[in-house]
């Protein structure tokens, strides 16, 4: 197939321009590869020859293919050598001035129908076009790394970018082997955006003292579905790479609350404890081997308490079957006895909260996260309050791992974990569908491909119930009167008349 742009320019030859590389010349463009490091383009060709090698001898790639992969990349001395370039895009450093300067220097060099493209992860496509004699024809293309496994590009429009050259990115895009979404200029575009609120949530909830590290990342995986937890991840993606991109967009959109980042990773960053790649991080790392620690034994209770279930508690049903089913001695009074371990099933309100409002014994009172289907999770989530008691709360623990399901027992938290991490994500994905960033199928194509999440947002907010994730931010709001969790118009709306988020008006 006739690739849509005959010769790609490359300025950069790091990770990324590397990678963008890789796939513009396997998809039949002539690369040519330019940086300002004197053998950096050189170096990378050798390394991408090397990939070629190694393919070859696992019998991915014939030997023609291989050859013929080696001689479209040709590296470049200077910017004038890509004046007959189809397509230029640039990889460098995250500088505006920079990225201004390499254009101008650009246009003055190519024709008026080269197309150019950033790919900037945090920087205004609007803003480094706004040099440019003719910005018509400038736009974001971003990759992710590794580019040949990462499998999605956003392509971004400024406000000036003709949607001719968003169309032919998308076409590019798709004849090299990606999966291209479209996006609005705005901090973070769609990746970085939606994936706010699944770090920074995490970050709160160590911020309030309700559970450690360890214990959040294995809730997550194990209720949700994530592969990493979110400080598994940070560690992975290391702190000098992950906070500057909370705190640029927490300033591009002047303070929204949403995308408050956490003073505990600026402290981190201050240490050195940037994560994998330094030897500490979240976790300790021995021989790049990541040291988790071991999780608490389930209690030994000879004695249990019968247990009283609020009348109030969410898939109360459901929660009645799981104690039957594990043996427990329920009791089904109005109101629960004086020995009776007190169980609340609340969303998004805390414990204490429940207590309160319920005229609960609070030294009695335990809740249990039931948002999700008990059988379709791994693990149990409980919450104590400030006056539970310890024989309840070993109680409850043993109670719940009767069955061998792992069970957390975390401090009062409004909305446990999941509930709210979730519920953060959901609602910052439903406000970039509101503010018209991207459609609705491309954000749950961009975070699925781009963020490795177990489903897209919107389908989470489906099967979850956006009732109920609309109860948990309503109720969380209420508990830390707190804007970051106002509801956006567009969960809000659907939620009310019991439409799909996924749902676009005509």
């Amino acid at each position: 197939m006739k690739p849509i742009f005959k010769t790609t320019g490359i300025v950069g030859a790091g990770a990324m321009g590397r990678g963008i590389a890789q796939i513009a010349a396997q998809s039949g463009s002539i690369v040519k590869l330019f940086d300002m490091q004197p053998q950096a383009s050189t170096k990378a060709k050798a390394a991408l020859a090397d990939q070629w090698d190694k393919l070859l001898a696992k019998d991915r790639i014939t030997l023609e293919t291989a050859q013929a992969n080696k001689e479209r990349v040709v590296c470049v001395e200077n910017l004038f050598d890509l004046s007959d370039c189809d397509l230029i895009i640039e990889a460098v450093v995250e500088r505006l001035d920079v990225k201004q300067s390499l254009f101008t220097e650009l246009e003055a060099l190519v024709s008026e129908e080269t197309v150019f493209a950033s790919n900037t992860s945090s920087l205004s496509i609007t803003a480094i076009a706004s040099v440019l004699k003719c910005p018509e024809r400038f736009a974001g293309f971003h990759f992710f790394n590794p580019v040949p496994l990462m499998k999605v590009v956003e392509v971004i429009a400024g406000i000036r970018t003709d949607a001719d050259v968003c169309h032919k990115l998308s076409d590019y895009a798709r004849q090299i082997g990606h999966t291209a979404v479209l996006a609005q200029d705005t901090p973070g575009f769609i990746v970085n955006h939606a994936g706010r609120g699944y770090g920074t949530e995490a970050l709160r909830i160590i911020s309030e003292g309700i559970a450690d590290f360890a214990t959040i990342d294995r809730i997550l995986r194990d209720q949700l579905g994530f592969k990493l937890g979110p400080f598994e991840l940070m560690d992975l993606t290391a702190l000098d790479v992950s906070h500057p991109v909370m705190e640029a967009i927490y300033k591009q959109y002047y303070e929204e609350a949403r995308y408050r980042p956490s003073v505990i990773t600026a402290q981190r960053l201050a240490g050195g404890l940037l994560g994998k790649k330094s030897g500490a991080g979240f976790y300790a790392y021995v021989d790049g081997v990541m040291q988790v620690p071991t999780e608490a034994a389930v209690p030994e209770v000879l004695v249990m308490p019968p247990v009283w279930v609020s009348p109030r508690a969410s898939r109360r049903s459901e929660l009645l079957q799981l104690l039957k089913n594990l043996g427990a001695v329920i009791e089904t009074g109005a109101s629960a006895s004086p020995q009776a371990l007190m169980l609340v099933a609340p969303l998004g309100f805390d414990i204490t909260t429940v207590a309160v409002v319920e005229r609960l014994d609070p030294a009695r009172t335990i809740g249990i996260d039931m948002l999700m289907d008990d059988a379709t999770t791994k693990r149990r989530v409980l919450a104590t309050n400030p006056a539970t008691r310890i024989d309840m709360r070993d109680a409850a623990h043993a109670l719940f791992a009767r069955d061998g399901k792992a069970v957390s027992v975390i401090r009062d938290s409004g909305g446990f974990v999941s509930q709210r991490v979730v519920a953060t994500i959901i609602n910052i994905a439903s406000d970039i569908c509101q503010q018209g960033i991207c459609s609705p199928k491309d954000l749950e194509l961009a975070v699925t491909l781009g963020l490795g999440y177990p489903a897209g947002p919107l389908a989470m907010g489906d099967r979850y119930g956006p009732t109920n994730i609309l109860e948990v931010l309503f109720n969380m709001q209420t508990v830390y009167g707190d804007q970051r969790y106002r509801p956006s118009p567009w969960l809000r709306r659907r939620g009310a008349i019991g439409l799909s988020l996924t749902h676009v008006e005509s």
